[in-house]
Parts: structure tokens; C-alpha cells; sequence
């Protein structure tokens, strides 16, 4: 089965994305998404307020639920390409998967508490073995759980907003907020290295309660890229394009406005319905949108540039999060003491260069990334073997 060009791209903006929202937890910013005397128009309170609530928009959640459709999406590809060549794959897949838990597993400890690798080797093993069991599975399953989830999200963040209009719960957020501000700051602008090691094993459930109860959605994310694959929405025909176009106006046209809610007032009845509801809407946009931009500038330097980390998504996934740590942490270089937005945004455009010109010069004498080689042939071994 050929490579998809397109996923490729589209796997390295997500890549590139996904370091758009994660670099501020690196840079130990506080105060920024903080809870306003002006009901949810806190971005009206400084230019600093306001840069951060709009990378909010652009960013959070909606390139992880990119890369989450794509990981859906690549799932089905594979298991597409073993069926053709009537080959079973479920085994050998659950063991990549192992590998993947594993490697997630050392990612958290050391180098990054917010891993989400670890989240998807365990989802990737439960959609595999829904994958097995048939189209109508598939079906009830993603919509059973993606029904059941958007009402738990609309519960909570009903109940969230209301919660916040109460000036008390607003002060009793904030306290709870700034403590949890000061010992992330203690121990990762001024411990040292294996300090932080310690910390993240001893609030092992608690750095990981993220990582485990978002499995749900997960699957649903993962569904709907196998969905998309099955569909024919990556198929490089006059076909294919016109269902990505409906994904960009669909997409936008619902996502725009819905992650638009946190420049209203409304804010506060935002806050997790933003990052685990309307932001995989914005996601599919996203696909229409780099998907239009594909097929008009294919051979640009941008495009390529994408294509190439997307190849090597795993490893750049890693090295963006070591060279983080070392830009933001009190062990390297300890730039998280600044408090700067402008600090912020300079560290993600120049990890990003780093990234495109990692990926360039690696692809040029290797085939796949030093983490991906390392996986698949450990994967393959167990292949081998059998």
C-alpha cells in the first residue's frame, strides 16, 4: 500500500500543533489562564492574556484530537494492508503496542508528565480488538461512547460555569490553582533533574488521571479515523477532495464559533467542553483546511517540510518535549523563570525549525526516525519469531 502523502503532512502539523499547547506547561506560565472579575473575558485584561486565550483557541485540544483521528486513521491503514496480503496482524499489532505503552512508560518518567503515548497504546489495543469484531460493533461502539461522553463534558462544564459564577468557588479556584502553580515551580525551576523523576513517580496516578480517563474519547477519536480511511475521505480522487472540502466547511463552519465561546462571556461554561468536545470538530476543519492547501501548494517547501516530520512524527513527538525541558526547566537552561508570553512563542517557532531541519537531514540518509526504527523492529522481531 503506498504512502499517503497526504496523512503525512497532516501528521506533522499535528506534531508541530500539539508542541503549540504543550510548550506552555513547559514554560511554567501561571496567572494567564486564571478565572476573571470580568466573567470569562479574562483576555481583555493584559496583551499577555490575550495571546495566550487565542493560542487557547487555535491550539488546545484541537491538534491532539488531529493527531489523535490520525492515529485512528494510520490503525485502519495497517490493518487494511495486512488483510491484503492475507496476513494476521492483531498479535503482532497488540505487541507494537506493548512496545509503544512501554516506551510512553520511560517518556513520562523522564522527560514528560503530560506523555500521551501511554493513553494511546492502551486505546490503540482496544480499538484493534473492536476492529475485529465487525462493522456494527464499530459502529455502536463509537456512537454509544461518543454520546455517553459529550453529555458527561456538557454535564461538567454545565455544572463547572455555574460553580464559577459564585465568587467564593472563584477564590477557592484560584488558591487551589496557585498552589498547584508553586510546587510544579519548585520542583521544575529550581530542582534538579532527577527531582523531577521523583516527582512524577510519586504522583504517578495523579500526573496520569488525564491520560486514563480520556480513553473513552480516545476511542472515539480513533473510530472516527478509521471511519474517514473507510469512507474514502484520504483518497487522492476528485472524490476524496470533495469530502475533505465538506470537512473544512463543516468543520469550521461548527468549531469556529463553538471554541469561539472562550471570548464570551460564556468562558467559564468552556472550560473542559472546549478541549474535549468542540476542539476534535475544529480537528476535522483542520483536515479540510491543510487538505485544500495540500492539493493547491503540494510541491512548496512548507508542505514538504510538514510531510518530512510527519514521517518521523514519533521522534520529533520526543525530541520536541527533551528540547523543551532543556529551554524551560531549572536543570537546562531555565527560561520558565522569565514568565515571558514573548519567551514562549520564540521557544515553539525555534523548536519547530529545529524539528523540520532534524527531520530533513535524517530522512536524507535514513528511511524512518531513530525512535520509529527502534519500534518497528522490535515489533517485527516478535514477527520474525513467529
Amino acid at each position: 500500500m503506498k504512502r499517503i502523502r497526504l496523512l503525512d503532512v497532516l501528521r506533522g502539523l499535528a506534531i508541530i500543533g500539539t508542541l503549540g499547547i504543550n510548550i506552555w506547561i513547559f514554560s511554567l506560565m501561571d496567572g494567564l489562564g486564571g478565572f476573571s472579575e470580568n466573567g470569562g473575558l479574562v483576555y481583555l485584561e493584559s496583551m499577555d492574556t490575550f495571546i495566550y486565550t487565542f493560542f487557547i483557541f487555535l491550539f488546545n485540544g484541537k491538534f491532539l484530537g488531529l493527531l489523535t483521528i490520525l492515529f485512528g486513521a494510520g490503525l485502519e491503514l495497517k490493518r487494511q494492508k495486512n488483510l491484503e496480503v492475507d496476513r494476521k496482524w492483531l498479535g503482532v499489532y497488540v505487541w507494537s503496542c506493548v512496545l509503544l505503552f512501554i516506551d510512553g512508560l520511560l517518556h513520562f518518567l523522564f522527560v514528560f508528565e503530560a506523555d500521551i503515548l501511554m493513553s494511546y497504546a492502551l486505546t490503540a489495543i482496544v480499538v484493534a480488538v473492536i476492529l475485529e469484531k465487525g462493522s456494527n460493533i464499530v459502529k455502536w461502539v463509537g456512537w454509544i461512547l461518543g454520546i455517553l461522553h459529550g453529555l458527561v463534558v456538557l454535564v461538567i462544564s454545565l455544572g463547572f460555569g455555574l460553580l464559577l459564577r459564585f465568587e467564593e468557588a472563584q477564590e477557592m479556584m484560584t488558591r487551589v490553582v496557585q498552589r498547584m502553580s508553586n510546587e510544579t515551580t519548585d520542583i521544575f525551576l529550581y530542582g534538579g533533574y532527577w527531582d523531577q523523576v521523583a516527582y512524577r513517580i510519586s504522583h504517578f496516578f495523579e500526573l496520569r488521571m488525564e491520560a486514563i480517563t480520556i480513553i473513552p474519547f480516545n476511542i472515539c477519536l480513533f473510530l472516527i479515523g478509521v471511519w474517514l480511511v473507510r469512507s474514502g475521505y484520504f483518497a487522492q480522487t476528485d472524490h476524496g477532495r470533495k469530502k475533505r472540502m465538506k470537512l473544512l466547511k463543516w468543520g469550521m463552519g461548527i468549531g469556529i464559533p463553538l471554541n469561539g465561546i472562550i471570548f464570551t462571556p460564556l468562558a467559564e461554561f468552556n472550560v473542559v467542553a472546549d478541549r474535549y468536545l468542540f476542539a476534535p470538530i475544529m480537528s476535522l476543519g483542520y483536515i479540510g483546511l491543510v487538505s485544500y492547501l495540500f492539493d493547491k501548494y503540494s510541491t512548496s517547501l512548507m508542505i514538504h517540510a510538514l510531510e518530512k516530520v510527519g514521517r518521523v512524527a514519533l521522534s520529533c513527538y520526543i525530541l520536541q518535549n527533551v528540547l523543551a525541558s532543556v529551554i524551560f526547566y531549572g536543570w537546562g537552561f531555565g527560561l520558565g523563570a522569565y514568565n515571558n508570553v514573548w519567551i514562549v512563542i520564540a521557544a515553539w517557532l525555534f523548536i519547530s525549525v529545529l524539528l523540520i531541519l532534524f527531520s530533513f537531514i535524517w530522512l536524507r540518509f535514513y528511511r524512518q526516525g531513530p525512535f520509529e526504527y527502534i519500534w518497528r523492529s522490535t515489533a517485527n522481531f516478535k514477527l520474525k519469531k513467529s
